[in-house]
């Protein structure tokens, strides 16, 4: 098959394992990010498959139109970026390994990472340092202060793990089914939001973004946070609710670590988020490790291989491949 992968920035998979699995396929490295789907469409015109780097390219109807050739989007995860009706109305199988069970361990090693480098001032530190200065401020232990996680799932659970091996104190918030599942594991939950956000010396963020998330945090939330209270966000922008954390980071009273940002590649420099002193900001590198890239795309090429087989797996909109559901 004519397999294209998009927005592998640092071509990084030719180096990895998992790329053998594609020996027998035509295959074509697209190494930057393109958004008009004009430039797209010309660019996959003869493409039969098109691997993505999660939600790096919105997947539209209007590129879905210009791609008769297209038969398979192979990904892993969840796949809010791609319109999945316009998918199956030109017959393109989209196949995405959910992995459940299967949390991202990188993620959860970025959020403690955020967590660490905040309170100890790290890039501030090592800034000052090969600026021919000494010690800049002095930062803060996290060994007893409560870390409250939102979200009850696997990425939450194993940054959990972490933090309760440093010595922190956990608690919990959730949907209402998340809130009950924790309360029947034995864990933690707060008496209530308000007293959840009040009573964190940081919150981390641990959502998929679904229509019923979408702007889960809202003002209120944020500022019933305490002062110099901590917000940790790996999981998506969209979670908060538009310009709230970018109005009470401007206000100079809580902290923030951000991985994720409304608008992807973000290179405005004068965004708040990027320049505030109290943000410390990552270019959404959550999931972004050679090993964490071979895991997902081993899982990706045997979708692509199971497809030209004429065996696809983890199909999203089956009715594609079987139409008559016989």
């Amino acid at each position: 098959m004519k397999v294209h992968i998009l927005d592998d920035w640092f071509d990084t998979l030719r180096s990895l394992p998992c790329y053998a699995k594609l020996k027998d396929h035509d295959v074509t490295v697209w190494r930057d990010h393109v958004e008009d789907a004009g430039e797209l469409a010309r660019r996959l015109e003869e493409a039969e498959a098109v691997v993505l780097f999660r939600e790096r390219t919105k997947i539209t109807a209007d590129l879905l139109d210009r791609l008769p050739n297209l038969k398979l989007i192979s990904q892993r995860s969840v796949y809010p970026h791609i319109d999945v009706d316009a998918c199956t109305r030109n017959g393109v199988l989209l196949c995405s390994n959910m992995h459940a069970g299967t949390p991202s361990y990188a993620a959860a090693e970025l959020t403690l990472a955020l967590i660490l480098a905040s309170y100890r001032q790290i890039p501030e530190q090592v800034a000052s340092i090969r600026s021919g200065n000494w010690q800049m401020g002095v930062g803060r232990s996290l060994r007893g202060r409560t870390l409250g996680l939102y979200g009850y799932g696997r990425i939450a659970k194993a940054v959990a793990g972490y933090a309760e091996a440093i010595g922190m104190q956990i608690q919990w918030w959730s949907s209402d089914a998340g809130r009950e599942r924790a309360k029947a594991d034995g864990v933690h939950v707060a008496e209530c939001r308000e007293a959840f956000f009040g009573t964190s010396d940081i919150v981390s963020l641990h959502v998929r973004l679904k229509p019923d998330t979408r702007g889960i945090i809202t003002a209120e939330d944020l500022a019933a946070m305490q002062p110099r209270a901590l917000l940790v966000n790996t999981s998506r922008s969209g979670l908060i609710a538009p310009g709230v954390l970018e109005a009470e980071v401007e206000r100079g009273r809580i902290f923030a670590a951000v991985d994720v940002f409304d608008t992807e590649p973000l290179t405005d420099v004068a965004n708040p988020l990027l320049v505030h002193p109290n943000v410390l900001p990552t270019p959404h590198i959550g999931y972004v490790t050679e090993d964490e890239f071979d895991l997902q795309f081993s899982d990706i090429f045997d979708q692509v291989n199971a497809y030209a087989l004429g065996e696809p797996i983890h199909m999203i909109n089956a009715e594609v491949w079987n139409p008559t559901g016989s």
